[in-house]
């Protein structure tokens, strides 16, 4: 298992996995900048700056994520949110088969090991809140604002 870490505009993302893929992307506040890019991260890295520089709105590179066949379901339904899209706990319930499961989503949802990549951050209230992100809502905001189709210009 190897890993580095990459300045994002969200802070310090730490990126962890091998030769069967990424298993884990976390953020955080602190951490230092890695020089160097071990081969095996070195395609999500590149990926992920392209995320936030505005030129990349899917990943393709192999994933590793560990989790529970429920958790792993769960991370299969939030990667086929699009782009620029939200959807609803309870909608993410239904489309996996099962509205009374909600809170079981929504724990699994929490649990994703795959910080930006698997898009957690794409899910929302029944009321259109933000609600629930382990990254801080304001990251979920500025996240799901960069993924807006309708990005304000500034005039000035």
């Amino acid at each position: 298992m190897v890993s580095a870490n990459i300045q994002t505009p969200l802070g310090i993302a730490q990126i962890t996995g091998d030769a069967f893929g990424i298993s884990e992307i976390k953020i955080s506040q602190d951490g230092e900048i890695s020089t160097l890019i071990p081969r095996e991260i070195q395609q999500a890295v590149k990926q992920i700056q392209e995320y936030f520089k505005g030129i990349r709105t899917e990943f393709d590179f192999k994933m590793n994520p560990k989790g529970t066949e429920f958790q792993q379901k769960v991370w299969k339904g939030l990667l086929e949110i699009p782009f620029g899209k939200t959807m609803s706990y309870l909608q993410l319930s239904k489309k996996l088969g099962d509205p009374k499961a909600i809170r079981a989503v929504a724990t699994a949802n929490g649990k994703n090991p795959l910080w930006i990549v698997v898009p957690c951050h794409r899910v929302i209230g029944s009321d259109g809140s933000l609600t629930g992100y382990a990254g801080g809502l304001w990251r979920k905001q500025w996240l799901l604002q960069h993924e807006s189709s309708s990005k304000q210009q500034s005039l000035f």
